[in-house]
């Protein structure tokens, strides 16, 4: 009977480590979702030609994005496919107003570009 105690307790101990470990995973495992787009602008100068737009397209969810199409309205530009995690930068024409990038997926994302000129 002496030797059965340090048994179970070490059975409690043990099971109460795979439970803390599972609630820690839990708690820290971001789920992100499966499609996601970020679409950011900012305005840079440039020696020479002055005030430009710079366009940041990210894919924010957790699988690829395939044929992203970036439409300004008047032209657009085309990205085959874009990975999870990964950022491009475009250069939208001069004078665009807005832009709105589609995907594959049904994902679309639409940001104002009128203030930043």
């Amino acid at each position: 009977m002496g030797t059965s105690k340090p048994l179970v307790y070490g059975g409690i101990g043990g099971g109460a480590a795979v439970v803390i470990a599972v609630v820690v995973l839990f708690m820290f495992h971001t789920s992100s979702p499966q499609y996601g787009l970020a679409v950011d602008a900012n305005s840079e100068m440039q020696m020479g030609v002055g005030s430009v737009i710079r366009l940041y397209v990210t894919n924010t969810g957790s699988s690829p994005l395939t044929n992203l199409k970036a439409d300004y309205g008047t032209n657009f530009d085309s990205i085959l496919e874009l990975d999870p995690g990964q950022k491009i930068m475009l250069s939208p024409p001069q004078g665009s107003k807005m832009v709105t990038v589609t995907t594959d997926q049904g994902v679309t994302a639409t940001k104002d570009l009128s203030s930043m000129s």
